[in-house]
């Protein structure tokens, strides 16, 4: 399994603020959940995540169960909770629905943009490529998150930006499992991607974008393959006596 520590976990996002506390740490939780700081398969023991939030355990267990039932965490008797692991077949039917919107958004969205559009575009484009060089996988997750939201946003679809905010939200993951193996190479993309939208260009723009996101879905196929693996071998090495022993392999550190 994956290793509990949280040694590595970036400053939490949203645990300050006037939300009642239990509010703040469900952002807080969620926040390293959607960058991908907590990974796919991760323990999640709450005496750790209350110490590294300066928060009761009672706040966390309620967050986890809030988690729970968005499908972020898993709970498991005996065993606590852990981040949620991906079933393949599931994972990859969301990331077809979301090729499919984002690839029509890109369509919309050209011929629409404006030139203040293309250079916000550009620059974020530009956050997610500094990113990528200083291998900030949360910094280019949310790099990824705000530029496809601001293409949809253009696309002025109603119906496909709430469609598309789900299945975003939903497949945050991806971007992180995507952003480790695929780092400078995805950036290229979006900058190619942009310039399509800035010569306002529908049919080219699609097809970056359908290309994009189809190579991601395959990325992340490969990823969750592994990780899945990792769990399992991780369990049988480990043996019924050993459970305590588990946090100690398989984590991605790519």
């Amino acid at each position: 399994m994956v290793p509990s520590t949280l040694a590595n976990l970036s400053p939490a996002r949203g645990i300050s603020g006037p939300m009642p506390l239990r509010r703040r740490v469900y952002e807080a939780l969620l926040g390293w959940l959607t960058t991908g700081d907590l990974a796919p398969g991760q323990p999640l023991v709450e005496a750790e995540l209350a110490d590294r939030l300066s928060v009761p355990r009672q706040h966390v267990r309620e967050a986890l169960h809030w988690l729970h039932t968005e499908g972020w965490v898993d709970l498991r008797p005996r065993e606590g909770a852990c981040v949620h692991l991906p079933d393949e077949d599931a994972a990859d039917q969301l990331l077809a629905m979301r090729c499919l919107l984002e690839t029509e958004s890109a369509r919309l969205a050209a011929p629409r943009a404006t030139a203040s559009d293309a250079e916000r575009l550009a620059e974020l484009c530009e956050q997610g490529r500094a990113s990528a060089a200083a291998t900030d996988i949360p910094g280019q997750v949310r790099a990824n998150a705000r530029l496809h939201a601001l293409i949809t946003q253009l696309s002025g679809n109603q119906v496909l930006i709430d469609f598309a905010e789900q299945v975003e939200r939903r497949a945050r993951w991806c971007a992180a499992l995507a952003a480790r193996l695929r780092g400078a190479e995805s950036w290229q993309e979006h900058a190619d991607l942009v310039a399509a939208i800035a010569r306002n260009n529908g049919e080219e723009a699609a097809r970056i974008m359908r290309a994009h996101t189809e190579r991601t879905r395959r990325c992340c196929r490969r990823r969750l393959r592994e990780q899945h693996q990792k769990t399992v071998s991780g369990a049988e090495s480990a043996g019924p006596d050993n459970g305590e022993n588990t946090e100690n392999g398989g984590r991605d550190d790519e």
